[in-house]
């Protein structure tokens, strides 16, 4: 690819993540008690951002973060990560905010509150057009408006960007949006949310490329050339909060480092195991040094 400002563009959410440990999660009307309250930051969009600064790619942000402490705790940490902030806008109310319950397994139950992260544009999108022909790969997740992520879509098909879409949470999305993706990333159940459970059905849909995501089993791979598996690195897992999203980051770093889509997954799962053996999203995302093991 030819070279440019950035590596990645994201384009997403920032969260506040709010953790408690549970030994068991409640049923419907129970309360039980939970470990100390612990705030990380989050939001799949940022996660994203900073799993790929970290592994060394220039990165970009574009979202919106609120005026509360939260916001200032966000913009803190992106900053301290290296990503580039100017296209974080500063709005009125609060910010995101994620409610996490992580159980004794490393497994995690999410509610999210959307804040800022709601309020993010079309005409955000339009405003910052020139941070999209500055991109080799962007990003994009369902964690703001609709009409937002579409409009960053093609907006990177226009200047030329390969479009990484992470269908996380799952919604319905146009089949424009589908279309655009070079590669539709989903786990095994925002697969099973678009009616399909194997990468055919998916490429069906009309993405150009697919990675289906199955935690410790690593992923599944499609193109035009076919299917490919691949493995994750066995590890014990402490807590698998934004796993997902530092494979997601990883591999939107190393496609626009120019690796093939199987290339750029198979170090894409050795960052998502390396990231489920600390606590915490971005808190556990490796640098190249912590890789050396897997």
């Amino acid at each position: 690819m030819p070279d440019k400002t950035y590596d990645v563009l994201v384009v997403g959410s920032v969260n506040a993540d709010l953790v408690v440990r549970v030994d068991r999660r409640p049923a419907a009307g129970e309360t039980v008690l939970g470990s100390d309250l612990a705030t990380y930051p989050g939001g799949k969009g940022a996660n994203q951002a900073v799993a790929a600064a970290r592994l060394g790619g220039r990165v970009a942000f574009l979202g919106r973060a609120g005026t509360d402490g939260q916001g200032d705790f966000l913009r803190d940490a992106l900053r301290g990560d290296g990503v580039d902030i100017t296209h974080l806008i500063t709005t009125p109310g609060p910010s995101g905010v994620a409610l996490i319950t992580l159980g004794p397994d490393g497994d995690n139950s999410i509610i999210v509150s959307p804040g800022a992260n709601g309020r993010v544009t079309e005409e955000d999108v339009t405003a910052a057009g020139p941070l999209f022909a500055a991109a080799s790969v962007v990003s994009l997740q369902m964690e703001v408006p609709l009409d937002a992520v579409l409009a960053a879509a093609r907006a990177a098909e226009a200047a030329g960007a390969r479009v990484v879409f992470n269908l996380s949470p799952p919604a319905a999305v146009p089949d424009e949006l589908l279309a655009l993706c070079d590669p539709l990333v989903v786990n095994e159940h925002e697969a099973a949310f678009l009616g399909a459970s194997d990468p055919a059905g998916l490429l069906a849909r009309g993405p150009r490329s697919v990675v289906i995501t199955k935690g410790a089993d690593g992923a599944v791979v499609a193109d035009g050339d076919g299917v490919i598996e691949v493995p994750s690195p066995r590890v014990e897992a402490v807590d698998t909060t934004g796993a997902g999203d530092a494979f997601t980051g990883a591999l939107s770093w190393r496609l626009a480092r120019g690796d093939d889509l199987a290339t750029a997954a198979r170090f894409a799962a050795r960052v998502g195991a390396a990231a489920v053996r600390v606590a915490g999203a971005q808190s556990s995302f490796p640098r190249p040094a912590d890789l050396e093991d897997m």
